[in-house]
């Protein structure tokens, strides 16, 4: 007789017998430990994606996207070209995911600092509330500039426009509320002039870091009230 109906057996004695608590807590107890098993292998899985996209970060910042290789980002994460084979087909796939985590999260910091209530603030403490957050987001990631700039990976591009494209469309609500005489077209120049500014200026603070970039903080501040400061006849009621 095999050990399987032995326990079979036993079971069925027990069950029987009004005493199957203890093995149905057993079996409770199996069923938990192998759909444990799943789960830790996929919370491992994560963190060694999130530690392949750090070093990933690390390097497409060093040397940009052009010149990283999939060999130097298995070196900055520690492990083996193997395994990073084994979560990445390519340097691209690395790219695409990293861009798109990026992505979201450069989305929900234009959200935090074009918030309504921030809209209808004096000009100068406009320009805080939305040059703030945006800019601690790059320089908190800055991959971000690296991954978004000249890569030429479709997916990353094409979101990268879309993300342009809403900047503008945000910049362009909030001059079309202060500068309500203002044509449609002039509209489109100054917005995207802002936002060349902008990019402009990130470049001198993302190079600097401390008292240096806080300089060139608010020199982009200060450029931009000169700028709007004659457009802008209105300042939005709450």
């Amino acid at each position: 007789m095999g050990k399987n109906t032995e326990k079979g057996i036993k079971s069925s004695i027990v069950e029987a017998a009004g005493t199957t608590d203890g093995i149905a807590a057993t079996t409770s107890g199996d069923s938990e430990a192998t759909a444990a098993t799943p789960r830790r292998r996929q919370a491992r899985g994560e963190r060694r994606i999130s530690q392949l996209l750090a070093a990933a970060a690390g390097v497409f910042c060093r040397t940009g996207y052009a010149s990283a290789s999939t060999n130097a980002i298995a070196r900055e994460a520690g492990v083996s070209p193997g395994t990073l084979y084994q979560y990445f087909p390519n340097k691209e796939a690395i790219a695409i995911e990293l861009g798109g985590q990026l992505l979201q999260r450069a989305h929900e910091a234009h959200g935090q600092a074009f918030r309504p209530e921030n809209l209808h603030r004096p000009l100068p403490e406009l320009l805080d509330a939305v040059l703030d957050p945006v800019i601690a987001f790059n320089c908190d990631n800055p991959a971000f500039w690296a991954l978004m700039h000249g890569t030429g990976v479709p997916g990353i591009a094409q979101e990268h426009e879309e993300l342009h494209a809403g900047l503008l469309t945000r910049i362009e609500a909030v001059l079309r509320d202060r500068c309500p005489k203002t044509t449609a077209d002039e509209l489109a120049h100054t917005s995207n002039m802002i936002l060349g500014i902008f990019k402009s200026s990130l470049d001198l603070i993302l190079a600097h870091e401390g008292d240096e970039r806080a300089a060139y903080t608010a020199e982009l501040k200060t450029v931009l009230l000169r700028y709007l400061e004659p457009m802008i006849t209105e300042t939005p009621a709450r």
